[in-house]
């Protein structure tokens, strides 16, 4: 059993601090007003902070982060999932809902870094972790299907060519204006599109796909040499939408029997790779200083807790 200690402060309380729930709280002396003041010190002072990000070492070296899609759907929470790209995107998209980052507005640099992405968002909002999320071009422009704040930057990419974006079938992560975050194969997609039963408020096309529909790209081989750090994103089993960044080299099929079988994924896309793939994660200490070109990000909003 924890052992507990009392002070004593003139014209105060006496206190016996509870650490655990099952203790007791012993209160004398106390003024009006003092006992409700003391209660919710103990209660800040004894609550964790949730963990998003954790380092696992099987079956291979790599970083987990993940947040509950229910989290994310509820109408109060703090919590909410974004792209960025370009600077001042954040603050345009909170006066009048829509992104000011037009396709051919040259004037308006890419952060790059996830050090100017921190300095870019205003002071009640608290970057949870962050990643690159899909392909780029030499200027840092997003070369598959990305929406911002619901306007699209550029459209969706259904062109046949080289490369892992071309690597059919690839795939969008996308979420509506509501949270709700899907991982979507692009065919299929531009089919939701047209009909309007898809409306992403941001989006993010990269390929190839994972794992769809629980099952592992057709075109991966498990032999293959072709090794390399990656990260990728899944939606699982347990609710949660989970990023994983590999802190080893490994081939495709590897990293894709990670989501399906040890994270139990559905649906994973692959972000990128090699020099691309970049990571922040403040709950493990890890932050990779990279040039990217849109990075995807959670957020806690702490606006509410100002009085």
């Amino acid at each position: 059993m924890m052992k507990l200690s009392s002070y004593f402060r003139p014209k105060s309380c006496w206190t016996l601090a509870a650490l655990t729930l099952g203790s007791t709280l012993l209160l004398s002396g106390c003024e009006d007003g003092e006992l409700e003041t003391l209660i919710e010190s103990v209660k800040e002072a004894t609550t964790e902070q949730p963990q998003f990000c954790e380092t696992k070492a099987a079956p291979f070296a790599h970083a987990l982060c993940q947040v509950s899609q229910n989290e994310l759907l509820e109408a109060d929470s703090a919590l909410s999932l974004h792209l960025f790209w370009k600077s001042g995107q954040w603050q345009a998209g909170q006066k009048d809902g829509n992104a000011r980052l037009a396709d051919q507005d040259q004037s308006i640099q890419p952060l790059y870094k996830f050090n100017n992405l921190l300095a870019d968002l205003p002071k009640s909002s608290e970057l949870k972790f962050a990643t690159n999320a899909g392909m780029y071009n030499s200027e840092f422009g997003p070369i598959g299907y990305t929406v911002l704040q619901g306007t699209q930057i550029l459209s969706l990419n259904l062109n046949q060519g080289a490369g892992n974006f071309h690597m059919m079938p690839n795939g969008v992560l996308w979420w509506d204006k509501n949270n709700r975050v899907s991982i979507t194969e692009s065919h299929k997609l531009n089919e939701m599109l047209q009909s309007g039963m898809a409306k992403p408020w941001y989006a993010t096309q990269s390929g190839p796909i994972l794992v769809i529909d629980g099952k592992i790209h057709p075109k991966f081989n498990p032999t293959s040499t072709s090794q390399k750090t990656r990260n990728g994103v899944g939606i699982c089993e347990d609710g949660n939408l989970k990023f994983v960044t590999s802190n080893e080299p490994v081939n495709f099929y590897q990293f894709a029997s990670l989501f399906k079988e040890d994270l139990n994924c559905n649906n994973a896309l692959f972000l990128d790779g090699g020099i691309a793939s970049a990571l922040y994660a403040p709950d493990i200490s890890h932050q990779d200083n990279k040039n990217m070109g849109v990075m995807v990000g959670l957020i806690e909003d702490h606006s509410g807790d100002e009085q």
